[in-house]
């Protein structure tokens, strides 16, 4: 029986297989093919595979059906929502290192003027600083190459400088006083990525009070640690009370949103849901965790405020657990998911909609397909006075939503501020807008800085720099500087905006030397949306 057995089992084994594959094959075809008046058509994966296969196999010459595809990913993701976008391959991990950690590169802060790219500072522990390479010199040369030109852009230049950690990259560089090119050759290494802008104690215009100032410039992976982190700091300082400063943050990670809020609100509270067609309605609550949820908090908002930021507005807004002051915020109420395709490049598709806990989404209304009005709406926003005027703000969504004490609040249209802050025109004139667009002040505040470094450099403090800058009078260096671009001298318009000019260039000529934590005290002290908030206290 065993001499038998063996190839009987065998024998029907075979016959199962063929059958099992032969039913599979048969279900496969049957999927590629459909029935219509009474015809059988092949079904093809897609209308746009077939087309490909059609030019590739048999178009009158030959055709890159890879720059084709390329075309084709990026129309059809355009006739979708503005936020969902196709990102090539090329431009991915540039894409994803706004928001990641950390990236590779050599460690400098560049400005391009006059196709000459600028150092303007060195990172701190970064693979420049051991070098010797110092804020005020010009790259002129990248591994031997002519790197200077009507062709610098920021793009061509994070190409060059950023690479793989380890590799080498070898700079040519013109420093003042020096008559040759000076060589270094660097090591790329990791370079880290900050949210957090700035971090200082201002004080209270009548009580004195310490108040805790911090700047959050996008949110990224590491956004709740550093936001956390400078919390800690500011309360160990003295700060009983905190401004948040989400202006001009485009948003990032819902996740790091949600953590941030999640300090300042008690358990159960709602900080944001999620919702969409084949996304499972996402919740996120308070856990009563957070350190700081009995301290008075006041979140800085305006027009270019997005997303995540609005996210963390909307949710202090709605639980009436901070004062929001500014103007109305950007209005996007979609949730993306960045999705891997096969060659390299990603997706970043609309997948939810996000909701406040009152219930409103702050999506601003838009056309499928149409970009181009979408992106003109800030610009109307500006053309009707809105930028100035609460008055001259209108709700597309008329429906209205409470806050937790009753208070009404709106959506479809962004986060509107408790206190709304025009925008200060008094002081501004032609002569002075002029300056401004054509970013007349940071080229001269660079050069000066260039031109003085030695002298300045002895100033430690944000303050005790600025007290040396009033007492120099530099303002008819910058009028001629202008001139020589081509903007003619006012002396009329120069006296009204005398005092916003001098601001900004002892601004920006503090932020060369001392970085940003020297910068915003300086620049936000005089700031009408940071005077706004500091009165609520």
């Amino acid at each position: 029986m065993k001499k038998y057995l063996l190839p009987t089992v065998t024998i029907v084994a075979l016959m199962i297989g063929l059958l099992l594959g032969n039913a599979l094959s048969n279900k496969a075809n049957a999927q590629r093919f459909v029935i219509q008046n009474g015809q059988i058509y092949q079904q093809p994966d897609s209308k746009i595979n077939q087309l490909l296969q059609l030019i590739n196999a048999s178009y009158v010459e030959s055709i890159n059906l890879d720059s084709i595809t390329e075309e084709v990913m990026q129309e059809m993701v355009q006739k979708l929502d503005p936020h969902s976008a196709y990102i090539p391959k090329k431009d991915l991990e540039m894409v994803n290192s706004e928001l990641s950690a950390s990236f590779s590169g050599i460690g400098v802060q560049f400005s391009i003027m006059n196709d000459t790219v600028h150092i303007v500072a060195v990172i701190s522990g970064g693979p420049c600083e051991g070098l010797g390479v110092m804020a005020g010199d010009k790259i002129i040369t990248v591994d031997d190459s002519v790197f200077t030109g009507k062709q610098m852009t920021n793009e061509k230049v994070m190409h060059s400088l950023r690479g793989e950690k380890g590799t080498l990259v070898k700079l040519g560089i013109m420093r003042q006083g020096e008559s040759e090119l000076l060589s270094f050759t660097v090591t790329r290494g990791d370079i880290p990525v900050h949210s957090v802008d700035a971090k200082f104690i201002v004080s209270a215009p009548k009580t004195g009070e310490k108040i805790g100032f911090v700047r959050v410039n996008k949110f990224g992976e590491n956004t709740y640690e550093e936001f956390l982190s400078a919390l800690n700091t500011l309360k160990n300082q003295g700060a009983t009370s905190y401004i948040v400063d989400l202006r001009e943050n485009s948003g990032g990670y819902m996740d790091q949103a949600i953590k941030m809020a999640n300090e300042f609100l008690p358990a159960g509270a709602m900080i944001v849901y999620a919702k969409g067609r084949a996304y499972p309605k996402f919740e996120a609550t308070a856990t009563g965790t957070g350190r700081f949820k009995k301290a008075k908090l006041v979140v800085l908002i305006d027009d270019f405020s997005a997303s995540a930021s609005e996210i963390f507005a909307g949710a202090m807004q709605d639980n009436d657990r901070a004062t929001i002051v500014g103007r109305r915020s950007f209005g996007k109420g979609l949730v993306q998911q960045q999705m891997p395709l096969m060659d390299g490049s990603a997706v970043r598709l609309t997948v939810a909609r996000y909701y406040t806990p009152s219930g409103r989404c702050i999506q601003k209304p838009y056309t499928m397909g149409d970009q181009e009005d979408y992106a003109k709406e800030l610009y109307e926003r500006y053309e009707r006075g809105e930028f100035f005027s609460q008055d001259s703000i209108s709700y597309q969504d008329t429906t209205v939503y409470y806050t937790q004490s009753g208070r009404v609040v709106h959506g479809g249209g962004g986060i509107m501020p408790d206190v709304f802050v025009g925008r200060d025109t008094s002081l501004v004139t032609p002569y002075y807008n002029r300056i401004i667009n054509r970013g007349l002040t940071y080229q001269f505040a660079l050069r000066y800085t260039d031109e003085h470094r030695k002298e300045l450099s002895r100033y430690t403090s944000w303050s005790s720099l600025e007290n040396h800058l009033l007492q120099t009078n530099w303002m008819p260096e910058l009028v001629q500087f202008c001139q020589d671009k081509g903007i003619a001298p006012n002396d009329h318009d120069l006296a009204i905006s005398r005092l916003l000019l001098q601001r900004l260039v002892n601004a920006y000529i503090v932020r060369n030397l001392l970085g940003d934590e020297g910068f915003y005290p300086l620049f936000e002290r005089d700031d009408e949306i940071s005077r706004a908030a500091l009165e609520q206290f």
